[in-house]
């Protein structure tokens, strides 16, 4: 999907590598071996990344480690493109005829960070004329796929909409959440 915007087949799979484990530290072997690119071509695609100041290299006992650079201007908009690439919102999008009619479906960034959430959040919210056992087993399947808890809500259109106007404390934290949309727009959801 993004070979139109990042032409580099490797620099595409290294930036997905980083912002898919966005709180682990690389060193070079490891992101060869992870991306199954030539050492060469990570080499070269690292030194843009760090020029370009979206990774960051430290030196240690022979060894060159890498880290996204959190402060990147452009680090919360990247984190959301490849959130939508990973396993969970591909697979909501592959699934979502057996779903049901989806009118919005929103993953909290709090999943996506791996943050956990309390008693009275949900990581993802999907709104519409739902097929509740289909969704329940596919979470369950994601869950099994993913190995972590996906909480839930699931709201007809009509239940939205009274729960937003009605100003619904748990609706309300949901939207007031970061989050990245996989079926409806933003806009549409928050008006």
């Amino acid at each position: 999907m993004l070979a139109a915007v990042i032409p580099s087949k490797t620099r595409r799979k290294i930036l997905e590598l980083f912002y898919t484990h966005h709180t682990e530290l690389f060193y070079l072997r490891n992101i060869v071996r992870a991306v199954d690119e030539e050492v060469n071509a990570v080499k070269r695609e690292l030194d843009i990344l760090e020029k370009a100041k979206i990774v960051f290299k430290e030196k240690r006992l022979n060894k060159s480690f890498y880290t996204l650079n959190k402060n990147y201007i452009f680090y919360e908009e990247f984190l959301r493109i490849f959130a939508k690439m990973s396993a969970f919102p591909q697979a909501v999008h592959e699934n979502a005829p057996r779903l049901g009619k989806i009118k919005f479906a929103s993953l909290s960034l709090k999943y996506i960070r791996e943050m956990p959430i309390k008693k009275d959040e949900v990581y993802f919210l999907l709104v519409g004329t739902i097929i509740i056992p289909e969704v329940e087993a596919f979470i369950k399947r994601m869950e099994e796929v993913t190995g972590r808890q996906i909480d839930y809500t699931v709201m007809t259109e009509d239940e939205f909409i009274f729960r937003k106007r009605n100003n619904d404390p748990f609706l309300g934290r949901f939207l007031r959440t970061s989050k990245i949309m996989i079926c409806g727009s933003e806009e549409e959801l928050m008006k």
